[in-house]
């Protein structure tokens, strides 16, 4: 499916179409800020419900589901099929890969503002799992795709020993101010792992962490300070409530 032509939420017609960075549905009229881009792929053991918590319902035109047999080549797709702004839903963190770089491709400098619990800094010779999941940030930082002083790792809490110190090494914080300062748009990839536990289904929580009220009042600052990209939610469990989602997604301005 061309990302100009999308599925519409409403009348289910591939009648969105795609206009500067909004959707208009020729059908019904509708305007959507973004569209949906879903990723429902997991990239490590066991992530079965994240994959499956990709296709819950949103109400966002469907511009693109990407499905592909590596990782590599889901990058490629997701790159050619990136919207001018995007709502992107993922399985795991790995969603956020394509995003990055198709969005550092376009003109610009990209700001990445990474709301995780977890790191996701690992490599494979420092990764305990071997799941790619806990590695997307640092491949995108090792393509290139963004600079360490462009990326603010917000709220972390659950970080290994090596992550740690490549924060360190590389000067990656959670100060919005310093990774924002000279970039032209924003990515916010946002794993919602990160929330206080009970606030969402989530495939992995953490003790502690910010409140749904603290994470609007993020996302509404990320977008009051730069122009928003993209959005990418990931790391959901199956019985995530949508609506949660949803105003998630408003309070980035989508």
């Amino acid at each position: 499916m061309s990302t100009l032509r999308a599925r519409c939420p409403d009348c289910r017609t591939l009648t969105a179409v795609a206009f500067d960075d909004e959707y208009q549905c020729h059908s019904c009229g509708r305007e959507f800020a973004a569209g949906l881009v879903r990723v429902p792929r997991a990239w490590g053991s066991g992530g079965e419900s994240m994959a499956a918590a990709a296709t819950i319902p949103l109400p966002f035109p469907e511009a693109a589901v990407i499905e592909e047999d590596s990782l590599e080549e889901q990058v490629a797709v997701h790159m050619r099929n990136l919207p001018a702004r995007a709502l992107v839903l993922g399985g795991c963190c790995c969603s956020h890969i394509g995003a990055i770089r198709g969005f550092a491709a376009r003109r610009g400098r990209l700001a990445v503002v990474w709301v995780d619990a977890h790191g996701d800094l690992n490599t494979s010779g420092t990764s305990p799992s071997g799941n790619e999941w806990g590695m997307p940030l640092r491949m995108a930082l090792d393509a290139g795709a963004v600079a360490p002083s462009d990326v603010a790792h917000v709220w972390a809490r659950s970080l290994d020993p090596p992550e740690v110190a490549y924060m360190e090494q590389m000067g990656i914080d959670a100060d919005l101010d310093r990774a924002l300062d000279g970039c032209n748009r924003v990515y916010v990839a946002f794993d919602c792992d990160v929330l206080r536990p009970g606030a969402l289904d989530v495939f992995m929580p953490e003790p502690g962490g910010p409140t749904l009220a603290d994470a609007e009042a993020l996302l509404r600052d990320v977008a009051a300070k730069r122009p928003l990209a993209g959005l990418g939610l990931t790391g959901l469990g199956e019985r995530a409530d949508p609506e949660i989602l949803i105003r998630l997604a408003r309070a980035a301005g989508l």
